[in-house]
């Protein structure tokens, strides 16, 4: 029944997407902590902090929980959506999707491979799954994240990626909402103005770190 269910794959796809969009900002928080000018010892205190802390290991696996459930019932609803809606339909309807709507799918699978790479510069390596770059230990995130962001080819991807996730944070945001039933014409504009905020915040907050490390002289260092 759950898994027949498009509306409770919506709503549990749009819980994950909310659970994830918050981790988001505390992962962005850490990462921002790359731009001090300490030689990473604040970036390196609140990876050792998150890495050792027994509730942050607790919510580890519900993380990765919460993105296996989000990409599982995106993949679900974007097959039924598109099972249930003849070519001719979509078609003559395409003026009425916005842009962000009919390419959510896409831009979902494109932030699952830049998630996945993700995966392999770092939480791979932690856990010995794949061995560390010559010169930086297992644990060095520091040393590992400034290692990859002084590559510019690798920063320009990375901006390209993150861009695609505010695109696509913006409107599952916003249809995130309205998939548990928070559409009202009062708080409805709101809710949409916050969703792309929230977007744009993430979006700069991200690519600022590449910026920042591969194309801004290291002056700063």
């Amino acid at each position: 029944m759950l898994l027949s269910s498009s509306i409770a794959g919506k709503v549990l796809m749009a819980l994950a997407g909310l659970f994830l969009a918050v981790f988001l900002l505390v992962h962005l928080g850490i990462n921002l902590l790359l731009l001090s000018s300490d030689g990473g010892r604040a970036f390196t205190a609140a990876a050792e902090f998150m890495a050792t802390n027994p509730v942050i290991k607790i919510a580890e696996p519900v993380l990765f929980g919460g993105f296996l459930l989000h990409i599982f019932f995106g993949m679900m609803v974007s097959g039924q959506n598109r099972a249930a809606r003849p070519v001719r339909y979509q078609e003559s309807n395409s003026s009425e999707t916005s842009f962000l709507s009919k390419y959510m799918f896409h831009t979902g699978i494109i932030v699952f491979l830049f998630l996945a790479m993700h995966l392999a510069d770092f939480y791979l390596i932690k856990t010995g799954f794949i061995a560390p770059p010559e010169g930086i230990t297992q644990h060095d995130f520091y040393s590992r994240a400034m290692l990859l962001f002084s590559n510019r080819w690798y920063s320009f991807f990375y901006i390209l990626s993150i861009l695609v996730l505010g695109f696509h944070l913006n409107h599952a945001i916003q249809s995130a909402f309205q998939t548990l039933g928070l559409n009202h014409s009062r708080y409805t504009p709101a809710l949409k103005l916050a969703g792309s905020a929230y977007a744009i915040v993430i979006t700069v907050g991200f690519s600022l770190i590449p910026l920042w490390i591969a194309f801004i002289p290291l002056t700063r260092l």
